[in-house]
């Protein structure tokens, strides 16, 4: 007799073994699965790049907002002026008016025929020469008030239009100017977020003044404004704002540069153009220096190529070395 074998009867078959096995590598791909996808927190360094990426299309912004404002105090001041010159104006037409009304009142009633007719019964024809002669003066006076009124109203409408025009722009600018505000705020309460996410405070790290500020005292007005700039280094920064406690870019320059008597405009382009050029070779403590193609930021030079600046939200006001950002050019304030 032969013997067949067979699996014993405890003992699970190969195919069942294989189909455990497939079933368990499944759980466990599974488990294995969640853990894979998942994203290590991202460290202070990879967190304070993505703020710096987000702030260098930030700052722009907000520059071109310091702008705007400005735009906005001067259309003012026109507006004011336009309505300063039609107060008279209106005065005039209200006159006129006035006075072409009781001319009217008279037509309507009739006084005026009746006062011809009585004026005109003489029988010397001398005196009756003379009265027409008054009569025509005084019908060329009523046309000379109309007049009068229509070349008051067409001047009043002459300042009148320009005027309604610039404050219906203002209307429009500063209803954009506020969408645009918060945006900006809302992405700056972002970018603190993420701050102190990373660090747990809004400070960063670093020695704001890891030299002297100035390094060197340059004397003349611009040992005020550069000794104002660094007595702010701590003070946080704050977009759209010049002081007394938190400062943007161009706003620290405008008050350290008013504290020499110097009058700067808040916005780091128009600070540019305001000031005259000079070479780094000729740099001094209290120059201006001014950063990136689009001049979206502006730092004060304190000496031996450092500069004080305030660099972006979170962060204070502190000292850099001069070229670690891409510079476009160099400015010196006169007074």
């Amino acid at each position: 007799m032969c013997s067949h074998n067979r699996p014993h009867a405890g003992l699970p078959s190969a195919p069942r073994i294989r189909r455990g096995l497939l079933t368990v590598g499944v759980v466990l791909l599974g488990l294995l699965a969640p853990a894979a996808q998942a994203h290590a927190a991202p460290t202070p360094a990879e967190i304070e790049k993505q703020i710096d990426e987000q702030w260098t299309k930030l700052e722009p912004v907000i520059e071109e907002h310091n702008a705007t404002k400005a735009k906005l105090a001067k259309q003012r001041k026109k507006a004011a002026e336009l309505e300063a010159q039609l107060a008279p104006l209106e005065l005039q037409v209200q006159a006129t008016r006035t006075r072409i009304g009781v001319l009217a009142d008279q037509l309507y009633r009739g006084g005026t025929l009746a006062q011809v007719n009585a004026f005109l019964s003489s029988g010397d024809a001398s005196v009756m020469a003379k009265r027409l002669v008054v009569l025509d003066q005084l019908a060329h006076d009523k046309k000379a008030r109309i007049a009068d009124t229509l070349t008051a109203k067409a001047a009043l409408d002459a300042v009148k239009q320009p005027l309604d025009e610039t404050i219906a722009q203002l209307a429009k600018t500063e209803a954009e100017q506020g969408t645009r505000t918060k945006a900006i705020e809302a992405e700056i309460t972002k970018l603190n977020k993420l701050r102190l996410q990373a660090y747990g405070s809004g400070a960063g790290t670093g020695a704001l003044a890891p030299v002297p500020c100035p390094t060197a005292y340059p004397g003349g007005p611009a040992a005020k404004a550069v000794q104002f700039a660094c007595r702010q280094i701590g003070k946080m920064y704050g977009w759209g704002d010049d002081g007394p406690s938190t400062f943007d870019c161009s706003g620290l320059t405008k008050a350290a540069w008013a504290q020499a008597g110097v009058s700067l405009p808040h916005n780091a382009r128009s600070q540019r153009a305001a000031v005259k050029s000079v070479s780094r070779a000729d740099l001094k403590p209290g120059d201006l220096v001014f950063y990136y193609s689009d001049l979206h930021h502006v730092g004060m030079y304190a000496g031996n190529g450092w500069i004080v600046h305030a660099s972006q939200t979170g962060k204070p006001i502190a000292m850099r070395r001069m070229d670690a950002a891409p510079i476009h050019s160099f400015g010196r304030p006169s007074s």
